[in-house]
């Protein structure tokens, strides 16, 4: 199906047939991965039509490749993009997109909640290259504003928040920063296509870490940002020269795996709301994140720019550091491991997974409590899970 008839689709359907709008080679359904580093022309007058754009091809995959072409394509229209443009990972993907439009003596906003590795960035790399940065309380948006008010070339926002699970208003938010003329960057990641669509709220450019969601198997890691041609072209020349590029074979393991997009991101929804629901009334659970929750601050934003509230969660358990490590060690259905969105359950401490790199001191100044549980359900029978984490807590 052509591409340009997906608009009317469904995400599932989308999921499915996006980048795909003909037979591959020798009539092929499933994308060939395409293992070749240089692409050969017949004469050089092709070649050079090829290399100065004038003609659609492929010169060397750490520019483009046949094979992440599709893979950049299916995302494109699932976020119903103008362009997109991938990476090797997802981090990648965010320091790429930054560098491409910060440099000496600009200034950016953001929220002190950020992934990890974006705070890093945030609090060590750009002030290096005199980047003014500037994070705000992540739920005060008047202070948010305010500082965008200031002046900033870039605006860059996470929602939901990884790990605490906060809610921004994202509508309110890039309206704001557009009035200040600043670009408006936000990670669906947490989100993903199906839950929330950030570009039709306004926003100029929206990344992810692939190697969650999308991909969804915790076997491949790479990184895809979308917005409109002109962005995008701009972060791809960056990547192209700075080398982060994609390989066919990852973007061929990501191909797949965005197939069932929606089949498991629906199902982990499910499952994540059913055990906040569970853990919120145990008698040995401090508190639960999850905007799911009525109970949750930011239930009635996400309600209204979210379709499905995701699949990660957070909850601290009463106690200090060692009842977390009693409650992990005695979990039996969850991998105590980094990272997300995967079909099995992947659960740890923000001081071990999102956050390892930041101190007791940073951890304590972002709201991570150092008894803070995250946890990104998989598609296993809720029941099973719910029972294995009920097991795990009468140990403590």
């Amino acid at each position: 199906m052509k591409n340009s008839k997906l608009n009317n689709k469904k995400q599932g359907t989308k999921a499915v047939w996006g980048g795909q709008s003909e037979l591959f080679y020798q009539g092929a359904t499933q994308v060939p991965i395409v293992n070749s580093v240089t692409f050969g022309y017949d004469n050089v007058d092709d070649w050079f039509d090829v290399a100065i754009g004038k003609k659609e091809g492929h010169i060397y995959s750490r520019n483009t490749n046949p094979t992440v072409a599709v893979f950049e394509e299916k995302v494109r229209v699932l976020e119903n993009a103008e362009a997109a443009t991938s990476f090797s990972t997802g981090m990648a993907a965010i320091s790429n997109t930054l560098s491409t439009f910060l440099s000496q003596g600009d200034r950016v906003v953001s929220i002190k909640d950020t992934y990890g590795g974006t705070s890093i960035i945030f609090l060590e790399f750009l002030p290096k290259n005199g980047i003014e940065v500037s994070l705000c309380e992540t739920t005060n948006h008047e202070e948010i504003e305010a500082e965008v008010k200031k002046g900033c070339k870039l605006l860059y926002l996470e929602t939901p928040t990884n790990p605490t699970l906060k809610i921004l208003d994202l509508k309110r938010l890039i309206k704001s920063a557009h009035e200040s003329g600043a670009l408006v960057v936000v990670d669906n990641t947490f989100a993903t296509p199906i839950n929330q669509h950030p570009l039709e709220l306004g926003a100029d450019i929206v990344l992810h870490s692939a190697t969650k969601y999308l991909g969804g198997h915790s076997d491949a890691m790479g990184g895809v940002v979308c917005g409109n041609k002109d962005l995008i072209q701009q972060i791809f020349h960056y990547r192209e020269i700075n080398g982060a590029s994609l390989h066919a074979n990852t973007a061929y393991m990501l191909l797949r795996g965005i197939q069932t997009l929606e089949l498991r991101v629906l199902r982990q929804n499910e499952n994540a709301l059913k055990l906040a629901e569970h853990l919120e009334k145990h008698k040995k659970i401090e508190q639960v994140f999850y905007p799911g929750l009525e109970s949750h601050p930011g239930h009635k934003i996400a309600s209204e720019q979210m379709t499905g509230f995701g699949g990660v969660l957070a909850f601290s358990v009463k106690g200090d550091f060692d009842k977390v490590k009693v409650f992990l060690n005695n979990l039996e259905l969850a991998h105590l491991a980094a990272s997300l969105g995967s079909v099995s359950t992947l659960i740890g401490p923000p001081k071990v997974t999102s956050h390892v790199e930041a101190t007791v001191e940073e951890r304590k100044q972002l709201g991570i409590p150092e008894n803070l549980i995250r946890c990104a359900v998989g598609i296993e029978n809720i029941e099973d899970i719910i029972a294995d984490f009920d097991q795990a807590l009468l140990k403590i």
